[in-house]
């Protein structure tokens, strides 16, 4: 919830009308009142309202919550994927677990299953604290993206562009085998010595 209404109010402040989805309006309440022109809707409502749809929950209710969305809804949209196939249980000396096989990424399960949706790995390998207009005193950092769609990645790239990110494409969406578990690495520094306002960067 918080990264939905972390990018919500980014892509507010930038320009684009958001309708963030829920189950329950309530919860989002606080988030309509202080972000206006922000709506909340179903997410079936969110997914026919954006001509884009930035998908914000935890791995585990993924497909669960696109499903309720609704197929049609989502057929030839853009879907910046944020997800992390994290598990339900405690991280092992600072290292998340995933559901997800080694040779698999949660990506690709819900491209196959939505295949009519265009699927972009991105915003999975950083807090939400420094998502939108990240400061760092050496330069943009760098978000790693991938997915089968040339004209979303585009898309995704305007969108990282416009929050002040580099971007880098690592390629098909089988590339989020390797990106997914930059979520590990982030937060490990997180849960070891409480630091979470780290951010990766590429040098070449």
């Amino acid at each position: 919830m918080k990264v939905a209404k972390t990018l919500g109010s980014g892509f507010l402040k930038h320009g684009h009308s958001v309708m963030l989805g829920t189950r329950t309006a309530s919860q989002l309440a606080d988030w309509a009142s202080s972000n206006t022109g922000g709506l909340v809707g179903t997410f079936a409502d969110a997914a026919a309202f954006g001509e884009a749809v930035v998908l914000s929950v935890k791995g585990t209710v993924a497909s669960e919550v696109l499903n309720s969305a609704g197929k049609a809804n989502l057929t030839g949209k853009a879907i910046l994927d944020t997800t992390n196939p994290i598990a339900d249980v405690a991280p092992v000396s600072g290292v998340l677990q995933f559901f997800t096989k080694q040779n698999e990424s949660l990506m690709e399960v819900l491209q196959a299953e939505f295949e009519g949706a265009h699927f972009v790995k991105v915003f999975n390998s950083v807090g939400s604290y420094r998502m939108v207009d990240p400061v760092f005193g050496g330069g943009k950092p760098t978000m790693f993206i991938c997915g089968n769609d040339e004209a979303s990645k585009q898309f995704a790239t305007g969108i990282l562009d416009e929050f002040g990110w580099e971007t880098a494409d690592m390629g098909t969406a089988e590339a989020a085998r390797a990106i997914e578990p930059l979520c590990m690495l982030w937060c490990i520094p997180g849960f070891l010595h409480n630091q979470w306002t780290h951010a990766f960067k590429l040098l070449l």
